[in-house]
């Protein structure tokens, strides 16, 4: 007897995403350990699986990740502690497992996959300078001709993503990612709590400012809203509270 997925578009011969999530980090602005964020993981992945996507998750260094403490549902500080599709990932061992044990970015065979998305968390802003086999992944997706996406941090793939004639991927794109009200929020959540003096920011850099500087149309929805824009074959999704919006989107430009 075989098992079909009944909730497949096509059963038979079902879309494949390749998740990337960051691994884990250390901040050059706080000292903290930083990775990816859950909900930029799992929410995705309940889209994904709903369609009856098969959905492989990579890492550029492969390996057990660590996600960001406040987007645990389960951690102290209760920031994330409404988010049940993370809850019942977390506590899945077969989807945990996923996270524990990812592939390496460089394993991945741009012919078998329809789609990249990047997922973002504060890692990102401080590892992806390095991951330039993840550069290279996401420009061979984009230029194939494949959905290319990337959620909140995970944005900061397109500082370094550069097509084969030397332009930014980015430019001249609409797009979105964490937005400069966002930075403004969360860095005065740390000052109010004197976590940070008040003149250091968390991240060393930011996605609105660094997508303006590279020639790129950049908008976004507002403070903390749900909000995801694609141009073309780019999908990109504002924040962590954009992993639905951004899979939605995906779903959409595969035709399904």
């Amino acid at each position: 007897m075989s098992l079909k997925n009944t909730n497949a578009v096509r059963p038979e011969s079902p879309k494949k995403i390749a998740m990337v999530i960051a691994n884990p980090a250390i901040s050059t602005t706080t000292g903290w350990p930083v990775g990816f964020w859950w909900s930029e993981l799992t929410h995705p992945y309940y889209e994904f699986s709903e369609k009856g996507y098969h959905v492989e998750i990579f890492s550029p260094d492969g390996g057990r990740c660590e996600a960001d403490a406040m987007s645990d549902p389960n951690d102290p500080s209760g920031y994330s502690s409404t988010d049940l599709i993370s809850q019942g990932f977390i506590h899945t061992p077969s989807l945990k497992s996923l996270v524990e044990n990812t592939r390496k970015v460089a394993d991945i065979d741009v012919a078998e996959f329809d789609a990249i998305i990047v997922a973002g968390g504060q890692a990102p802003m401080f590892s992806f300078a390095e991951a330039t086999v993840l550069h290279q992944k996401f420009v061979s997706f984009y230029e194939a001709g494949k959905i290319a996406a990337a959620l909140c941090h995970g944005v900061a793939i397109l500082k370094y993503a550069k097509l084969r004639n030397g332009e930014y991927l980015a430019k001249g794109k609409t797009v979105t990612g964490f937005a400069n009200v966002e930075e403004d929020f969360a860095d005065n959540a740390v000052w109010d709590y004197n976590l940070l003096p008040r003149d250091q920011h968390i991240m060393p850099w930011r996605i609105e400012d660094e997508m303006k500087a590279i020639g790129a149309n950049y908008i976004q929805a507002g403070l903390w809203k749900g909000f995801a824009v694609r141009d073309g074959n780019l999908v990109t999704g504002q924040q962590n509270f954009s992993g639905s919006e951004t899979a939605k989107a995906i779903i959409a430009a595969l035709g399904e």
